[in-house]
């Protein structure tokens, strides 16, 4: 089987049910979400199998659901019966959220993206996970879309973020915060 169908040599390519520009911002948004599912893949081979053990499976999954969301973008026409992302994936992902969170140091202030390069890469996740997330709404603006989607994006960041922190707990560094701001966060 041949990779290339040289079918979008004309700048356009296929999505289910037509065809559209690669610019399409339906291109765009699916798009952000493969380039995150990228960055995701990176993380998850930077872990060690036995202190990350928990969390690889988490992010292999989050992998998959993240081709859940391209694919209920790439639909040209919303086909509610098609569609794979949904309410109980988001909860979930609070459910990891808050037992990720527990095991953090509290924070008062935003903190820089960094620490560890396993934390550096997953705040990149979290920063493309939000480009993703934006690109998804301005499609929605225009055309009808799985909404599921938008709210699974969003709390996906909020995951990376928290995640992020724990791996620099984890691996023993402290995170960094940023000094000129003032305190944010309250219990």
């Amino acid at each position: 089987m041949s990779i290339y169908t040289r079918t979008g040599d004309q700048g356009e390519t296929s999505v289910i049910g037509g065809r559209v520009s690669k610019d399409d911002i339906r291109v765009e948004a699916y798009g952000a979400i493969d380039e995150l599912n990228g960055f995701v893949g990176q993380a998850r081979s930077m872990m060690d199998d036995e202190l990350f053990a928990d969390v690889r499976e988490q992010l292999l999954e989050i992998q998959h659901e993240l081709f859940d969301c391209g694919s209920d973008l790439a639909y040209a026409k919303l086909d509610e019966g098609k569609m794979k992302v949904t309410g109980d994936m988001t909860e979930r992902l609070e459910r990891w959220i808050d037992v990720l969170q527990a095991g953090n140091p509290p924070i008062e202030r935003f903190i820089l993206p960094g620490g560890t390069g396993l934390a550096s890469v997953l705040h990149v996740c979290r920063t493309v996970c939000r480009r993703a997330e934006r690109r998804t709404v301005t499609l929605g603006r225009s055309q009808e879309i799985n909404g599921e989607t938008v709210a699974y994006l969003n709390r996906l960041s909020d995951y990376f973020f928290a995640l992020a922190r724990t791996a620099n707990t984890r691996l023993g560094v402290t995170d960094v915060e940023y000094i000129r701001g003032a305190k944010v966060f309250r219990d």
